[in-house]
Order: structure tokens, then C-alpha cells, then sequence
């Protein structure tokens, strides 16, 4: 089979529960952010992003180490369940300490991070936090396998619960106690529902009990353990993923840091509105975002097992351009309709839609870095990544220091856009160096510019009757689609044959 024609039907199988989750979970950005207030929908984000930061400290680069050490050693036996064992049982001990020693100063933690009455919402975290971790390895097991159809099956079971529960305590159980005073529903909801908790308790409890599920179905996979620990292999392990946890932990930075900053940068009360603002917005750009993600499940492990193909490099040239092309369709397509996708969010959240453009165009260039970090993984070079992810940190928390306190969110976004184009710009030199590449730079940068260029058109003509607009920003959409089959039409029928 083509490699890329493989690799686009495990992008479509690895992605497509996180596709479906997202869209699904799409569906509470509307309730949210009718149901919350700007303030309490900043709350939750800022929750999640502190969660987003703990979670990469707590993986520590496991994830793709066990993905290198196990592609490496496929062909000697029994070293798979090595590398699975030894993975496995590091991430429990660390992250077992970890629980432990959290909960005990979680009202520390609480009054640290500014919220001292919610000493709950910590605690559920740090829980959600370690079933997460646990599961995270399982998950790459399955990957590893090629076992496609029991990892979407998982996921869309845990999307699905969460946002199942999501409905119900929000929206089901309020209901029920206003309208209905007797009954068996009325009854159980009077056990299971606690109306005196806010209800973003709610959103919080939803999570940390589809996480407990999670964990219950990949039991079989994990039950294969033999607790057997290779010490001297996981020295390897570690030597390996370390710097893979600083670049983690700047790259989590890089996408949640202003987030954070928003909250403690800005007046006590307006910080918390503008985060919820940004944070509806950043929502937006989900499309972009579920794109590289399910590309990300299935590239990196592509990216190994096609390293020692002779025609390696032309295959991630190809798929650079490809990669690129799809992007660009997400960034037009959502811009061309953003008079009606801005709608799924609450009217008093529409404000900040100036920041959409920017962002979407911000993680296009994260997905263009993410190509192009396998020129660091490839060659062990994994200290690269670290760097690369440390001077995305630095640009992004001083741009946010300087730019929020300023001009708000809308310096935050600029902050993105800034911190992902100068990481990718200065990985692709790097990689010059290192692992040699011939990206087609004109096709590549063409198609980036040419759908910017649609867009900004399309703003400046600044049609106010909407299917008039509709109608011509559709037109926009069918002439890019029109000169990128011209364009590729020969590698296009390359692949699907």
C-alpha cells in the first residue's frame, strides 16, 4: 500500500473518535457558555490548562520513548512487553507518589493557585490527572499494535460518558428539581444531584468519572502485566524521553500559558471575564486543532517504521505538502462560514472572534513544526525538541507579560501565532543541518499564502447581506480546491491508486 495512503487512513481511524469527541464535545460550548457566566467558563479553563501542564510532567516523554524503544527492538522477543512493563510500572510508582503527597496539600495548592474555597475542585483534578497518566500508556500500546478499532472504541466510550454526564447534571438534574416534586426520577436525582454545588463542580465530577471508566476498560491490557522492571533499560527509557519532558512542558506552555497569564495578569474580576472570552473563542479553532491531533496519533508512529525506507525522505516531503494543503482547506473553510460557526458560542462571548484567524493560523504552523520534529526524533536529537519547545516558552511568556496587560486576550493570540511561526521557522533550519529534507517550499508557503490572501479579500469586501456573502466566500472556497487538484492531480492519483 502507499505509505501515505496508509498513513491517511490511520490519520481518518486514530483521530476520528477524537474528531467525534471533540464535535460531541463541541456541543457543550454551547451550553457552557449559556449556562456559565464569562467568569465561571474562565474558571473551567483555567482548571483545564493547569491540568494540560501537570499532565505532560506527569507522562515525562514515556509516551513516545516506549514508541522508539519498542519500533527499535520489534524483532527480538519478548522486548514489546519489556518496554510495556517498564513504562508501565515507572508511571505508576511516579505518578501513585504523586497523588498521594498532592492530596495531602491540596488546600495549599487551592490557596496557591487563587481559589481556596475550592479545595473539592483540586482534589477531583489530581484524580482525573493520574487516570489519565495510567491510561496514557495503555492507549500507546494499543497504537503500537495497530489495534485501530478497540483504541476508538474506548475513546468515543469515555467522550461520550463525559459529555452524557455533562447533560445530565447540568441541564437534566436542575431541570427535574425545578419543574417535578415527587417520583422515582425525583428521587434519584435528589440522591445523586447535589443542587447547593455550583454547577461547575458538575462539569469537573463528569470528567473524573468517564476517566474512572477509561481506565476500567483497558484493564485487559493492563492486566497482561507481569510487573517485571528492566532497570537498565528504563535508563535508556529516561535518557531518552527527558528532554522530551522540557519540550513537553514548553510546548504545553506555549498553548496554555496565556490562558494562565490572563487570570494573573489582569484586574481581579475583568481577568477572568477576558479568559472566558478567549477560551469560548480558542474553541473555534477546534477543527484546526482536531486535524493535527489526529495526525499527530497516527504520524509518529509512521515517522519510526518508514525511517529506514530508502525513499524515506521523499515520502515526509510528500506528506509535508499534503499536510499543508488540508490545513489550509480547515483555516479558508472556517473563516469563509465564521458568520454562522460563531453562533455555537453564547452571544456574550462573540466578542472576541477577532482572535479566530489568528489562532487557527497559529496551530497550522504548530502542525507544519510537529512535521518537522522528525528530524530531531529520528536522529536522537532529542534535546533539540527541548530547546525548540524552551525558546517557544520564552517567546510566549514574554510576548503574554508584555501584550495582556495591554491589549488583553488579543495580545495572547498574537502570542501564539508569534511563539508556534518562530519555532517552526527555526526547526526547519535546523533540521537543514541535521536531517536533510526537500520540503517543496513554493508549494507549501503558496497554498499558506494563497488562502490568507481569499480570506482577507473576503474581509475586505465586507458584505453585509449574509447569503450574498455566503454565496461568494463559497466560490472562494471551490477556486482553492480547484487550483490545488490542478496542482497536485498527479500525486493525488498517485495515492488513491
Amino acid at each position: 500500500m502507499n505509505p501515505l495512503k496508509k498513513l491517511a487512513g490511520q490519520t481518518v481511524i486514530y483521530g476520528l473518535p477524537s474528531i467525534i469527541g471533540r464535535m460531541l464535545g463541541y456541543l457543550l460550548v454551547p451550553v457552557y457558555t449559556r449556562v456559565f457566566d464569562q467568569g465561571e467558563y474562565g474558571t473551567v479553563t483555567l482548571f483545564y490548562s493547569f491540568v494540560a501542564v501537570i499532565f505532560i510532567i506527569l507522562t515525562y516523554g514515556m509516551e513516545t520513548a516506549f514508541f522508539r524503544f519498542s519500533e527499535l527492538e520489534k524483532n527480538k522477543k519478548n522486548v514489546f512487553n519489556t518496554v510495556f512493563n517498564t513504562v508501565f510500572i515507572s508511571l505508576l510508582i511516579t505518578t501513585s507518589i504523586f497523588l498521594v503527597f498532592t492530596i495531602i496539600y491540596s488546600q495549599d495548592i487551592a490557596n496557591w493557585i487563587k481559589y481556596p474555597g475550592q479545595k473539592n475542585y483540586v482534589i477531583w483534578f489530581l484524580i482525573i490527572l493520574s487516570l489519565d497518566t495510567l491510561a496514557c500508556i495503555p492507549f500507546a500500546k494499543l497504537r503500537a499494535q495497530n489495534k485501530a478499532r478497540r483504541f476508538a472504541t474506548i475513546k468515543i466510550i469515555n467522550i461520550i460518558t463525559n459529555i452524557c454526564l455533562n447533560l445530565f447534571f447540568i441541564l437534566l438534574c436542575p431541570y427535574i428539581l425545578k419543574n417535578y416534586h415527587s417520583g422515582i426520577i425525583f428521587k434519584f436525582i435528589n440522591v445523586v444531584f447535589n443542587p447547593d454545588l455550583n454547577l461547575i463542580a458538575y462539569v469537573f465530577i463528569s470528567n473524573l468519572l468517564a476517566s474512572a471508566l477509561t481506565l476500567i476498560l483497558l484493564l485487559p491490557d493492563i492486566l497482561v502485566l507481569k510487573f517485571h522492571f528492566n532497570f537498565s533499560l528504563w535508563k535508556k527509557l529516561i535518557y531518552y524521553a527527558f528532554p522530551l519532558l522540557f519540550a513537553g512542558l514548553a510546548g504545553i506552555m506555549n498553548e496554555t500559558g496565556g490562558r494562565i497569564l490572563i487570570r494573573y495578569l489582569l484586574p481581579e474580576g475583568i481577568a477572568e471575564q477576558q479568559l472566558g472570552i478567549y477560551a469560548a473563542c480558542f474553541k473555534i479553532a477546534i477543527f484546526m486543532a482536531l486535524f493535527i491531533q489526529a495526525f499527530r496519533y497516527a504520524a509518529e508512529p509512521f515517522f519510526f517504521s518508514y525511517a529506514k525506507e530508502k525513499n524515506s525522505k521523499k515520502i515526509y516531503a510528500d506528506l509535508m505538502t499534503y499536510f499543508v494543503i488540508v490545513a489550509s482547506f480547515i483555516f479558508l473553510a472556517i473563516m469563509m462560514y465564521i458568520d454562522i460557526v460563531i453562533h455555537f458560542i453564547g452571544k456574550e462571548f462573540r466578542e472576541g472572534a477577532s482572535v479566530i484567524p489568528i489562532l487557527l493560523l497559529a496551530y497550522l504552523f504548530l502542525g507544519i513544526f510537529y512535521n518537522l520534529s522528525i528530524w530531531y526524533k529520528l536522529t536522537n536529537k532529542t534535546k533539540f525538541g527541548a530547546f525548540l519547545a524552551i525558546f517557544g516558552a520564552v517567546v510566549t511568556i514574554s510576548l503574554n507579560f508584555y501584550a495582556i496587560p495591554r491589549i488583553g486576550y488579543i495580545g495572547s493570540a498574537w502570542a501564539t501565532l508569534l511563539c508556534y511561526g518562530s519555532m517552526m521557522v527555526l526547526s526547519f533550519f535546523l533540521s537543514k543541518k541535521y536531517y536533510p529534507v526537500k520540503y517543496n517550499l513554493k508549494r507549501i508557503t503558496g497554498y499558506i499564502g494563497f488562502s490568507v490572501v481569499l480570506f482577507l479579500i473576503s474581509k475586505f469586501l465586507n458584505i453585509e447581506h449574509l447569503a450574498l456573502k455566503l454565496i461568494i466566500n463559497t466560490i472562494f472556497l471551490l477556486v482553492f480546491i480547484s487550483i490545488v487538484y490542478f496542482l497536485e492531480k498527479p500525486g493525488f492519483k498517485k495515492i488513491f491508486r
